[in-house]
């Protein structure tokens, strides 16, 4: 081995060139261009260096989560897969047991509203069919609830047959019909039915129920459309969550926002189906309606004397009749605005007629309570007026007639967004809105009923409402 190196290195020396004068200087010149290539390499080698922690630190640390496979699911969004399966097993849905009242709460009530204008008794009341009503809505929830579950999908809430899996009880007494089952009927001409009877009977059938008993009534939900409905029997069954349209007739002890749930009259016009504009609609301000109203409603009458005589305007007084609903359907569509001033009560099933009519609402109630409000912005198109605003002479009428046409058609296509909100025939309408907002009910519900089994029980001198009670700071006008 060392021979073989000695030969290969004399071979070497003996075929190199013999050096010159300058030879000394060469192996520093030889030497820089190697020193250059490992300067660059070195270089090079750190730059990847410096890469490739750049690379790890990204990938570990800041790099964010790709979108998952579809087609492979994580265990995250099994539970959200699995409820879109299948809607009715959702383990988060409320469930809603129904009573199965007697008829003389329901189905009792429709014969005796019959009775009363010359009808005929009926072997089976049950194949009896709801009058043509604004209060309809009692009606469309106890056919939701008497439906098979199979055919509730999309529901917000679950039907259930046994009380004892249910987190809530629905009692669907026909209180707003029983209400006037009489009305307007001399004494002496109408049948000897008495809704304060039937209120004293539901109370007393209730109160024996063991599932009323069990929690004070606080899991029960009851509706009471008209302002006077159960009006003598609310006092009894104030812990429900009750259905009312506003809290006009109600104290600050028996319903608030917090409690219950403000639901749309049923509206009696029929939906609007034309374009947006104004081309067809030639009447700035319609209204039709009953002029003389008690409490709040008397703003009716001052302003009809104030808007009679205004050429685009028109104000009529009109009752319930068929007749009657043919002629506001035809004065809604053909109006760019609607006027709705307070009833007896702040609200009234006019706001609904014109919504579904595209009549830009002219809200003139300062107490309303409006239904939805957690998802629907009236604002978007509604114009609010403050009372005493809307009656200082010129004010109203002026105000609407600056509103430019671009406007209108604005309100118009928020209208049409929302509408199917108050239409209880629609699969996905009021029927399941109604349920939703009562869903939402559950946690304070169980609150309240924890609450009361440890509150001492005490008589007050005066009402005591611990929650959030309804509108009563007036309203700010809206243009």
């Amino acid at each position: 081995m060392k021979t073989r190196k000695a030969t290969a290195a004399r071979a070497s020396s003996s075929a190199s060139p013999s050096p010159s004068p300058s030879s000394s200087t060469l192996p520093l010149l030889s030497n820089m261009p190697r020193k250059s290539s490992l300067f660059k390499h070195t270089l090079i080698a750190t730059v990847f260096f410096l890469l490739a922690i750049y690379a790890f630190f990204s990938t570990f640390f800041h790099s964010p989560l790709s979108p998952p496979d579809s087609s492979s699911p994580s265990f995250l969004d099994l539970d959200r897969i699995s409820s879109q399966e299948n809607p009715n097993d959702s383990p988060h849905k409320v469930k809603v047991f129904m009573y199965d009242l007697p008829h003389k709460f329901t189905f009792g009530i429709i014969q005796q509203h019959s009775l009363a204008r010359g009808g005929s008794p009926v072997p089976d009341v049950t194949t009896l069919k709801y009058p043509g009503h604004q209060h309809m809505h009692e009606w469309f929830l106890f056919s939701d609830l008497s439906r098979p579950q199979s055919d509730r999908l999309g529901s917000p809430v679950i039907k259930v047959t046994d009380p004892e899996e249910a987190d809530l009880f629905y009692v669907p007494v026909f209180s707003s019909l029983s209400l006037i089952v009489n009305a307007g009927r001399p004494p002496g001409s109408g049948s000897d039915y008495s809704d304060e009877e039937m209120q004293n009977q539901l109370v007393d059938w209730l109160k024996g129920q063991e599932y009323w008993k069990r929690n004070n009534g606080w899991d029960h939900v009851i509706i009471a459309g008209d302002p006077n409905a159960l009006y003598r029997g609310v006092d009894h069954v104030k812990n429900a969550v009750l259905l009312v349209s506003d809290f006009g007739r109600l104290r600050p002890d028996q319903g608030s926002l917090v409690k219950d749930v403000i639901i749309p009259y049923s509206h009696r016009i029929s939906a609007y189906t034309g374009d947006f504009g104004v081309k067809d609609r030639k009447t700035s301000l319609f209204f039709m309606g009953n002029r003389y109203r008690k409490e709040g409603g008397k703003i009716r009458d001052l302003l009809f004397q104030i808007l009679e005589n205004e050429d685009d305007v028109v104000i009529k007084h009109g009752t319930q009749s068929r007749e009657n609903r043919r002629a506001a359907s035809r004065g809604m569509h053909t109006s760019k605005f609607c006027l709705n001033p307070a009833g007896d009560t702040p609200s009234a099933c006019r706001l609904f007629d014109s919504i579904v009519s595209l009549c830009v609402p002219v809200i003139v109630s300062d107490s309303i309570e409006l239904p939805f409000e957690d998802i629907i912005d009236y604002k978007k198109f509604s114009v609010f007026v403050e009372t005493t605003t809307a009656l200082k002479p010129g004010y109203l009428v002026s105000l609407l007639r600056k509103v430019p046409e671009e406007q209108i058609i604005e309100y118009q296509k928020a209208m049409k967004e929302v509408r199917r909100y108050y239409d209880y025939t629609h699969p996905n309408g009021t029927v399941n809105e109604i349920w939703r907002q009562v869903s939402q009910k559950l946690p304070l519900i169980k609150y309240m009923i924890n609450r009361d089994k440890r509150l001492v029980k005490r008589e007050l001198s005066e009402p005591n409402c611990s929650c959030l009670c309804s509108n009563q700071t007036g309203m700010i006008s809206s243009l």
